[in-house]
């Protein structure tokens, strides 16, 4: 796929978009022209699943600025993604190191903005 072809919230899409290198087989966040592990270019693009395991969590009370002033207290996560890479996103505010989590997007400020959720795990139980 195209990197244009792959819905990425950077642009303004609901989506995540992954690189993989074809000759190191390295995957990465972050769309860039090149492999960050071997320097090959024309890295292929392709949609993230959006499941992942919470790697840090905490609770950001000062919001940047106005749009995310409402929000406040928010949940900010760190999450591996199943495909390897690392991304940082909102989230509740209960989420905790290791809960697996499931990403969604909400619009703030005209935008998409990625968010996980917990996982529910077959029968519904929360943990």
């Amino acid at each position: 796929m195209t990197a244009a072809s792959v819905p990425d919230w950077t642009r303004g899409e609901p989506g995540v978009a992954l690189q993989r290198c074809a000759g190191c087989a390295h995957v990465w966040y972050f769309r860039r022209g090149f492999c960050p592990a071997c320097g090959r270019e024309a890295p292929e693009t392709f949609a993230a699943g959006g499941q992942g395991t919470v790697h840090a969590a905490t609770l950001v009370h000062r919001a940047p600025d106005d749009a995310y002033r409402a929000l406040a207290p928010y949940g900010l996560v760190l999450v591996e993604l199943d495909e390897g890479p690392r991304m940082m996103a909102h989230a509740p505010a209960d989420l905790a190191i290791g809960d697996r989590v499931v990403l969604g997007f909400r619009e703030i400020a005209g935008r998409p903005l990625p968010y996980f959720q917990r996982s529910r795990p077959p029968g519904g139980a929360d943990r």
